[in-house]
């Protein structure tokens, strides 16, 4: 069953949605994860050893911290699309249609399959997004070198 173009925005928003909880949940998961291998290091008689080893789960959650940060930000960014909104040019939150393929310019949040079509979300600055930014259907722009023409705009 085919998705009428309305309620396929709203589908693909709650997609990325659910692609940034699981990042979030992820890298809260390894920051804790990361916090009791550090808390759990003992002394012993090579000192430097847990220092070595605490240093190691430190930098491990700091590296999720940084994920975590990330995951946030998409959070944020997504939030301020309403993908109910209709738009008659690429801009965030327009779903493109092309010869090339279908775009959802929100995060980048890469292939997303629905009702067996699949769609890209791609953030505003992605490279294709930049292309793409401020046209209309019926457009030609040039990507990689091929013409790519602009069927739909939603």
């Amino acid at each position: 069953m085919t998705q009428l173009p309305s309620t396929i925005k709203p589908l693909l928003h709650a997609a990325c949605a659910a692609f940034v909880t699981q990042r979030i949940e992820a890298a809260q998961a390894a920051m804790l994860t990361a916090q009791e291998s550090a808390n759990s290091e003992t002394k012993s008689s090579a000192g430097d050893k847990y220092e070595t080893g605490r240093a190691m789960a430190q930098e491990e959650r700091n590296r999720n911290a940084v994920q975590l940060q990330q995951a946030l930000q998409l959070q944020g960014e997504l939030a301020r699309i309403n993908p109910e909104t209709a738009s008659d040019a690429v801009r965030p939150g327009a779903l493109v249609h092309t010869t090339m393929g279908r775009f959802y310019i929100s995060i980048s949040a890469g292939k997303l399959t629905l009702d067996g079509q699949d769609y890209f979300a791609v953030s505003a600055a992605a490279p294709v997004a930049a292309v793409l930014t401020g046209k209309q259907a019926g457009e030609e722009v040039m990507f990689n070198g091929k013409k790519v023409q602009i069927q739909r705009v939603e």
